[in-house]
């Protein structure tokens, strides 16, 4: 079976004290999560073009329950369907691709009205969106794209990464004089990861090309970043920056280089990650080395998760949408707080 793109095969772990991440969050518990729901009568599917029966449920997949964001964004997206009078249902994959597909087959044999979902292995859900679509279901596809889909939630993966390469080569060549070490920490599995992973690299060495790149390591999980990031710092103990592909991932590698006897306010070092993951917030705030995080808005995730299927049952044309990403640094505090906020 494929690997998943954001749980590592091994990792169904926590993180650590307040894990980071994928994509904007916090490290709750994975309360709210539920076994696929009953499905919607066949004039509810019928909903899914405009003038037909009002869009009652939606269904939301997201699998990687490992991830900071995942709680947050079922309490934020079960509140916003809430106000449109929308019932909002889970599935529980547990991060394992095969779990995910028997629940969207559940929910499409179930004619659940709109599924909104993140496949963790994108060619193997291609079907099952089509089954979807031929069945009249709204799918509206998270974290990326498929062939077959009613519409799309994306996040601008490439100017992300492209923003926290450009803030991280202005402090080397600011702070290092353009020359050091640095680690990446990426993901080549999905869509997400392959652009997120393009856009920091490029625009890193781009901008600060003296800094020797010892390392491009599969990460995405705190607890890989930590593992991959020690035994980076075994071999380079003198390194400077690591950046990620997450928050996740790279929260790992700011406890790595505290356990391995970095101070936390080094001033010769730079964390940076991507989604804006709490942890990684409040390290910001606090001053740390942990530096940059491009940053997305949990309550803006939410929010498309029901106003995506929505938009697309009423017929609105080019219905998907491109949730804003901004970085933030030191300095940035009433943005940090009101992220910090959204993901209380």
């Amino acid at each position: 079976m494929t690997r998943s793109p954001y749980s590592s095969s091994a990792s169904r772990r926590q993180f650590l004290a307040l894990s980071a991440s994928v994509a904007a969050t916090t490290a709750l518990a994975a309360a709210g999560c539920s076994a696929p729901g009953d499905g919607a009568s066949a004039a509810e599917a019928a909903g899914a073009s405009a003038g037909e029966k009002a869009l009652t449920k939606i269904g939301l997949d997201y699998p990687f329950t490992q991830l900071p964001l995942y709680a947050t964004l079922v309490k934020l997206s079960t509140a916003a369907a809430k106000k449109r009078d929308v019932s909002l249902l889970t599935t529980s994959d547990a991060s394992s691709a095969d779990t995910q597909a028997t629940n969207l087959t559940t929910w499409v044999t179930r004619k659940v009205p709109a599924i909104v979902s993140f496949p963790m292995v994108f060619e193997a859900t291609e079907a099952i969106a089509k089954r979807a679509l031929d069945a009249g279901l709204i799918w509206v596809t998270y974290g990326g794209s498929l062939e077959h889909q009613s519409a799309d939630i994306q996040f601008s993966f490439l100017k992300g990464g492209t923003l926290l390469g450009e803030a991280a080569a202005k402090w080397a060549n600011e702070e290092l004089g353009g020359k050091g070490k640095i680690a990446f920490l990426t993901d080549s599995t999905i869509q997400l990861g392959r652009e997120r992973t393009k856009g920091m690299i490029d625009a890193f060495t781009k901008h600060a090309p003296g800094v020797d790149v010892v390392a491009r390591e599969q990460a995405i999980d705190p607890d890989t970043g930590l593992s991959k990031s020690r035994a980076v710092l075994a071999k380079h103990p003198d390194l400077n920056l690591i950046l990620g592909v997450t928050d996740a991932a790279a929260y790992g590698g700011f406890k790595a280089l505290q356990q391995t006897g970095r101070k936390a306010t080094d001033a010769k070092t730079f964390v940076g990650g991507q989604d804006g993951a709490a942890p990684s917030l409040l390290a910001i705030k606090q001053g740390t080395f942990y530096r940059a995080s491009a940053a997305l808005a949990p309550q803006d995730i939410a929010n498309a998760v029901v106003d995506v299927p929505l938009a697309v049952a009423a017929g609105k044309a080019n219905p998907g949408v491109q949730v804003p990403i901004t970085l933030v640094g030191r300095g940035d505090t009433a943005r940090i707080d009101d992220l910090l906020k959204q993901n209380a």
